[in-house]
């Protein structure tokens, strides 16, 4: 019998206002050690220190052996900064003046692997850098390794930062850019409630790739999405939110679920906090959350918050 699990905990960092600048004390947050890290990963390891310091879920992971936990992280500019200093420098010749402690993060992999080594996370580490969906695709890798039995206890989510204005690619992307991360905590249902602690709800996540020259062929479009919403059993009394960028896939899918499109983020942190709004609002209906890329790539969760009691 698959192995349910259950989102237990969830907790982010973001500015208060878009465009927010010096909203992040990473001295308060995090304490000494911590300060040549780039800011993506001190926005993670912050949002992920609160997540444990939520009720029983710091203890649930300590007594979880180390090899049965894991993280899965998505991000699209977490080292942007990182790249434009690592250019910048080479180019001016003073390479010598790079920084020895966050040159190494010049491979996003590595924000992953930091949350990994920070709490002794064992089991795998993963990071997806899927433009725009790879928050929700690091969730769904997530949870298909637990359910394979690669792990017991998650840690996912996902972290941005406003990239540099050096950095081309990145600002020219449509959307607006941003800045912090969020973190939840998956553990398995039984655990959660022999604890005597509540969960928050459920989350199921699935992606589909529709070639973008075909993104404008109606009859493809829906048939790659009924795939994908009978994969997570969505039904009528689920709402939609859907963010999209404008491209013609955005606006095909846009026209099947009946739901106007929401302008995306310039990365993959929006559609996790659409989800985390779900879980923690006082709601117990079920919600999609759909995100689309240009690219055609579509990744879909059906959020399915707890009962309260």
């Amino acid at each position: 019998m698959t192995q349910d699990f259950v989102i237990s905990a969830v907790d982010a960092v973001a500015p208060p206002r878009p465009g927010a600048t010096g909203w992040f004390d990473q001295r308060a947050e995090l304490g000494r050690g911590y300060r040549h890290l780039p800011p993506s990963a001190q926005y993670l390891l912050a949002a992920v220190k609160r997540a444990l310091a939520q009720e029983g879920i710091g203890e649930a992971l300590l007594a979880m052996p180390e090899e049965r936990r894991a993280v899965a992280v998505g991000t699209n500019h977490a080292v942007a900064g990182v790249h434009a200093e690592i250019d910048q420098g080479t180019v001016a010749g003073e390479a010598r003046l790079l920084s020895p402690t966050a040159v190494p993060y010049f491979s996003p992999n590595l924000i992953a692997s930091r949350i990994a080594m920070e709490h002794a996370l064992k089991g795998f580490s993963l990071a997806v850098h899927t433009p725009r969906t790879a928050g929700l695709e690091a969730l769904q890798a997530g949870l298909r390794a637990l359910r394979s039995g690669r792990a017991d206890w998650l840690l996912a989510g996902a972290t941005e930062v406003v990239p540099p204005e050096s950095d081309k690619a990145a600002v020219t992307v449509r959307g607006a850019a941003e800045d912090g991360a969020l973190a939840l905590v998956v553990e398995s249902a039984r655990a959660v409630r022999d604890s005597g602690r509540r969960a928050l709800g459920r989350v199921e996540v699935r992606s589909v790739f529709v070639p973008p020259r075909r993104a404008g062929v109606p009859e493809e479009v829906r048939a790659a999405l009924t795939v994908l919403l009978e994969g997570l059993s969505y039904g009528a009394g689920a709402r939609a939110r859907l963010t999209g960028d404008g491209s013609p896939l955005a606006r095909a899918v846009e026209a099947v679920l009946g739901v106007p499109a929401e302008p995306d983020g310039a990365g993959s942190l929006r559609p996790l906090q659409a989800i985390a709004a779900v879980l923690t609002q006082p709601t117990t209906a079920p919600q999609l959350v759909v995100a689309t890329t240009a690219a055609g790539h579509v990744s879909a969760a059906l959020v399915t918050p707890s009962t309260p009691q």
